[in-house]
C-alpha cells in the first residue's frame, strides 16, 4: 500500500524528471565548443563553501543509479577516474583505467545511437588525452561529478540523450523475469533490482538505502532474491523513489526525530499544514483547529482528502518502515483537536496554556535530546494522527525525570496529562488544566501537600538554597507514608515563626494546608505509576496556582500603592 500511495504521489503531484534522472551536485563544468575543443583549460568550479546547499557544487539533474562495486558508468556526469581516467590518491591504476573504459564505452554508444554532435563532440575530446589538456587546481577533487556543456548547453540535458539512458536500463524483454508487478498489479518485466535509491533517511548510508531488498536466504521467498522478493516493474520503481526522495528533501513535508524521518502527503493539495502544527504550533492556528467544528469553515471536499504518512529509519543500506498511517484529512484534523485539548495545561506561573510540539513533548523524556528513543516520538505521532491512546512507558519515562531532577515541568505535566486523556474515553477538553480542588485522589492531593509544605518553607526561610522538594520529592512521590508525616512536623517552626513576623502570610499559608489536607486521612503506603503521575500534577497544579496568587497579589499592592501616592496638580505622582 505504502508504495502504491508513493507512485501516486509522484503521478499526481509530482513533475518528474527525465527516467533514472535525479539531482545530485555537480562540482565541475567542462566547456567544450562544437568540433571537441577546451574553450577554457579549467573546469569551471562550481562549488560555494559559504553555501551549505552548494559546497559541494550545484545541483543538477544528472543520470542516477545504483552503483555497488562493480564498475557502472553514469552518462556524461562522473567522477574522475570514470570521467578523465584521474584517480585521486589511494585509488588503483588498473580500476581506475578499467572506469575509464567503461565510461568512454558507453559514451560511444551514446554517440552511435543519439546521433548528438555534441556527444560527438564530448567523446572527440576525451579520446584526445583529456588530462594532458586540462589544467586542474590543487585542491581539485577527484570524488565530485564532472559534466560537460557544449556550446552552452549541457549535453546531458538533451532529450535524445535522456531517452537513450532510459533505453539502457530499462528490462529487456527476453531476459528479465516476467512478474506481476506489486505496484500497478500488470505483468511486466520486473527487477532484480531498484534502479534508484531513497536518500536522507536516518541511519541509513549516505549512498541512499533501498525499500526493497533481501540479502539472506530468511528474507527470500519462493527462491526470490534481491528485489524480486516483492516484484516491481520499472516505472513504477523509478516513481515511488522519486516521490519517497522528494518527501524526504522537502522541509513541509517531512519530521526528522529521535532517528527517524516521519514523511507525509495528502492526495490533493489541500492546504493542510501537519508540521507547523507538529514542529511549532501556534496559540492562534490551535485555536482555529479546536474552533473549526463550530464555525462551519470545513469544507467536505478537505475533509475527505486522502491522508498519508509514514515513518522511516536506516539500517546500513535498507529503508526500515516503523509505521504506515492512511486516513483522511478530516479524522486527522479531529483527532489533532483532541491531541491539543489532552494536552492542555496551566502554565507554571498559571498563564494561559500554550501547544506543544513533537519534540519539546519527546525531550521531556530524557535528560538531553540525544537520548532520546526512537519509538517516543514515533509513538506520539501517531496518537496526534490516529488518536490511539499513549502507552504506560511514556509515563514512566515522565515520572522517572521528575524523580531525577526533583521537580515538574511544564512539558512533562502537559505529556502526564496527555498520556492520562488519551485512556479515558468521554473525558471533558478542561478536565486537569488548572487546579482541581475537589479531585480527593489521594496521590493528587500528596502532590498538592508538597507544594504547599515547599511554599511555607519559602516564605519563612526566603533565599534557601535547598528546599524539602530537592531532597524529598523522589521518595514523596513513591512512598509517601515514609517522609510526609516528617515534613508535616518541620512545617509547624515556620508556621510559628510566620504567626509572629507574618501574620497575613501565616494565616494564608494555614488555610491552604487545611484545605489540602482536609479529607486526607492519611498518607498512602506506596504508588502505583498512575498515582505517581497524579501525585507529579497535582504538585504542579497547585505550584501554579500558588504562583499566580503570588502574582496577582503583587499587583494589587502596587495599584493600591499608587492610588494612594500624592499627586500634583495636573496628576503626576509627586
Amino acid at each position: 500500500m505504502l508504495l502504491q500511495r508513493l507512485k501516486e504521489y509522484a503521478d499526481w503531484r509530482m513533475e518528474l524528471p527525465p527516467v533514472l534522472y535525479n539531482e545530485a551536485p555537480v562540482r565541475y563544468i567542462i566547456e567544450l565548443d562544437g568540433n571537441g575543443r577546451l574553450l577554457s583549460p579549467r573546469p569551471t568550479d562550481t562549488a560555494d563553501p559559504s553555501n551549505p546547499k552548494t559546497k559541494r557544487g550545484q545541483r543538477r539533474l544528472v543520470p542516477q543509479i545504483q552503483r555497488t562495486a562493480d564498475i557502472k558508468p553514469l552518462l556524461l556526469a562522473d567522477k574522475a577516474d570514470y570521467t578523465l581516467g584521474l584517480g585521486g590518491e589511494g585509488a588503483k591504476p588498473e580500476r581506475v583505467k578499467q572506469c575509464h573504459a567503461a565510461y568512454l564505452d558507453l559514451l560511444s554508444r551514446c554517440a552511435e545511437q543519439t546521433q548528438a554532435p555534441e556527444v560527438a563532440a564530448v567523446l572527440r575530446f576525451l579520446q584526445e588525452t583529456p588530462a594532458e589538456q586540462l589544467e586542474l587546481t590543487d585542491d581539485f577533487n577527484y570524488g565530485e561529478l564532472i559534466t560537460f556543456r557544449v556550446h552552452d548547453r549541457f549535453v546531458v540535458d538533451l532529450p535524445a540523450v535522456q531517452s537513450f539512458w532510459a533505453a539502457l536500463n530499462a528490462p529487456a524483454d527476453d531476459v528479465a523475469t516476467v512478474m506481476q508487478c506489486i505496484v500497478c498489479g500488470r505483468q511486466r518485466p520486473v527487477l532484480d533490482r531498484l534502479q534508484g535509491k531513497i536518500k536522507g533517511v536516518p541511519g541509513g548510508q549516505t549512498s541512499g538505502t533501498a525499500i526493497i531488498s533481501a540479502n539472506a536466504e530468511a528474507f527470500e521467498s519462493y527462491g526470490l532474491e534481491a528485489s524480486l522478493i516483492a516484484p516491481t516493474c520499472a516505472d513504477c520503481g523509478e516513481h515511488f523513489t522519486k516521490a519517497a526522495n522528494h518527501l524526504l528533501s522537502d522541509q513541509s513535508s517531512r519530521i526528522i526525530l529521535g532517528g527517524s524521518a516521519f514523511i507525509f502527503w495528502t492526495r490533493d493539495d489541500v492546504g493542510f499544514d501537519l508540521l507547523t502544527f507538529m514542529n511549532d504550533p501556534q496559540p492562534e492556528a490551535v485555536r482555529a483547529l479546536l474552533e473549526s467544528p463550530r464555525s462551519g469553515k470545513q469544507s467536505a471536499e478537505v475533509d475527505d482528502t486522502a491522508f498519508y504518512a509514514t515513518t522511516l529509519s536506516g539500517s546500513g543500506a535498507r529503508v526500515v518502515v516503523r509505521d504506515w498511517i492512511d486516513t483522511t484529512v478530516g479524522v486527522v484534523q479531529t483527532n489533532l483537536r483532541w491531541w491539543f485539548a489532552w494536552q492542555r495545561i496551566v502554565g507554571q506561573s498559571g498563564e494561559e496554556p500554550k501547544p506543544l510540539g513533537l519534540f519539546p513533548l519527546a525531550v521531556a523524556t530524557v535528560r538531553e535530546a540525544k537520548d532520546i528513543v526512537p519509538t517516543t516520538p514515533r509513538t506520539l505521532l501517531r496518537t496526534a494522527l490516529t488518536g490511539a491512546p499513549l502507552p504506560w512507558g511514556l509515563l514512566f519515562q515522565a515520572v522517572r525525570r521528575n524523580r531525577a531532577e526533583q521537580k515538574v515541568t511544564p512539558q512533562r505535566a502537559a505529556l502526564i496529562k496527555l498520556v492520562f486523556a488519551s485512556r479515558q474515553s468521554g473525558q471533558q477538553e478542561d478536565c486537569m488544566v488548572h487546579l482541581d480542588p475537589a479531585n480527593d485522589n489521594p496521590a493528587y492531593r500528596c502532590g498538592r501537600l508538597l507544594a504547599v509544605l515547599e511554599d511555607i518553607q519559602r516564605v519563612a526561610i526566603p533565599g534557601a538554597k535547598a528546599t524539602i522538594v530537592d531532597r524529598f520529592f523522589g521518595t514523596a512521590s513513591s512512598a509517601p507514608a515514609s517522609v510526609f508525616g516528617r515534613l508535616m512536623r518541620g512545617a509547624q517552626p515556620h508556621l510559628s515563626k510566620l504567626e509572629r513576623d507574618n501574620p497575613n502570610a501565616y494565616y494564608a499559608l494555614q488555610r491552604r494546608l487545611e484545605e489540602v489536607t482536609t479529607g486526607l486521612n492519611s498518607f498512602p503506603r506506596t504508588l502505583t505509576l498512575e498515582e505517581q503521575g497524579l501525585f507529579s500534577l497535582g504538585y504542579y497544579h497547585q505550584r501554579a496556582h500558588q504562583r499566580a496568587e503570588a502574582i496577582a497579589a503583587s499587583a494589587r499592592k502596587k495599584a493600591a500603592a499608587a492610588e494612594a501616592a500624592p499627586t500634583n496638580d495636573d496628576g503626576s505622582a509627586q
